[in-house]
């Protein structure tokens, strides 16, 4: 019997189609490394959370942390990111004057990827990042708020806000509206959208009036009020 070429049988090899036996294992090494990023990377701490209160990692572009800042830009008061994953919006928020920014984000790897972001830009003294449950936070001294979070979770978070937000406070929330509360602007289109709402008669220190500065606000908010924000008319750039 005739021994095979070795160049010949490399070309075969090089040549040969993928079977389906070899597109299921591709496919089950590409998804076994996409569960171990998410296993190293995103999930810790998500064990100690409910699941239904569980929110997946999605950065913030630089258009809505643009919008956001426009939206909070001269207030005074701390300002706080719930669920601040990399720590982008709080380090913008400080690098604008909105003193003090601290981030509250569950996931460890996050966390020390946000003090790093603060390190390398010089303001790791400056601004704060905690490893805590957004759900056990006092908001009680907090003036501005900043949420991207998922729309399974808003209701449970107006909630939160109401009952512990003093009243002037301004929440700022991205992608998605809070559920029954009325904006009082918002500025984007899209996924880049974040809307702006304000607090009357808050949970926290009620006897705290707000000094912040107002955005022009022209255009009539259709349908009824919120109760739980302040009648105010929406404006909206694109």
């Amino acid at each position: 019997m005739e021994q095979d070429d070795p160049a010949e049988a490399l070309t075969e090899l090089r040549e040969r189609r993928l079977g389906a036996l070899e597109l299921l294992q591709a496919a089950a090494g590409s998804g076994l490394a996409a569960y171990a990023v998410w296993a190293l990377l995103l999930q810790p701490g998500f064990r100690r959370v409910p699941l239904r209160l569980q929110v997946p990692y999605v950065g913030a572009s630089a258009r809505q942390v643009e919008h956001v800042l426009s939206l909070l830009r001269g207030r005074p008061g701390k300002t706080v990111d719930l669920g601040s994953g990399d720590g982008r919006i709080v380090l913008a928020a400080h690098r604008c004057g909105l003193r003090p920014a601290v981030g509250y984000e569950l996931n460890p790897w996050l966390v020390a990827l946000a003090r790093l972001h603060a390190w390398r830009a010089g303001c790791a003294g400056s601004v704060c990042y905690h490893r805590e449950d957004l759900w056990k936070v006092s908001l009680r001294d907090c003036r501005n708020v900043s949420v991207f979070l998922a729309p399974s979770v808003l209701p449970l978070l107006e909630d939160k806000l109401q009952a512990e937000l003093p009243a002037g406070a301004r929440v700022v929330s991205g992608r998605f509206p809070l559920p029954t509360w009325q904006p009082v602007a918002m500025l984007g289109e899209g996924l880049d959208r974040v809307w702006a709402y304000e607090v009357s008669g808050g949970g926290g220190t009620s006897a705290w009036e707000a000094a912040s500065s107002q955005l022009p606000l022209d255009q009539a908010a259709p349908g009824p009020t919120s109760a739980s924000v302040a009648g105010t008319p929406i404006s909206q750039a694109g």
